[in-house]
């Protein structure tokens, strides 16, 4: 993936910081702002917690990447891609990407409620194999 190509597209700024969150995020699938703050420290020592808030704002603003709520842990951030669901492990906190077009619950949602619903989250809670086999 050119990450220089795709922070253009979206009309960002090609800065080094903003290439190795991406870069991080590709890596990584899902990721904390505690644990992307930590990598990214690393690599750029000057780099503030402010900082780096506010190049993922500016990232979500422009839909490259999205933020992932898990109930009972801290938000993760992704890059943003087709739509899709989340499976956590409740034991060992495994987010994965579930393939499920949450556009069904947006459409479903409009008959029975009426209300003008553009966005839905999806993340579906239960215990991973690898868990299960402890």
């Amino acid at each position: 993936m050119k990450y220089e190509h795709l922070l253009k597209n979206h009309r960002l700024k090609v800065t080094p910081q903003r290439l190795a969150i991406i870069e991080l995020m590709q890596q990584r699938g899902h990721i904390s702002i505690d644990d992307l703050y930590d990598t990214i420290k690393n690599k750029f020592s000057s780099i503030s917690l402010a900082t780096l808030y506010k190049n993922i704002h500016m990232m979500m603003d422009v839909s490259l990447i999205r933020e992932v709520k898990i109930p009972g842990q801290k938000t993760k951030y992704e890059i943003e891609k087709e739509s899709h669901a989340h499976v956590v492990c409740k034991s060992c906190g495994e987010l994965k990407d579930l393939p499920f077009d949450p556009g069904v619950l947006i459409q479903k949602s409009i008959e029975m409620s009426d209300y003008k619903a553009d966005e839905v989250s999806v993340v579906v809670s239960g215990i991973c194999p690898e868990c299960r086999k402890k």
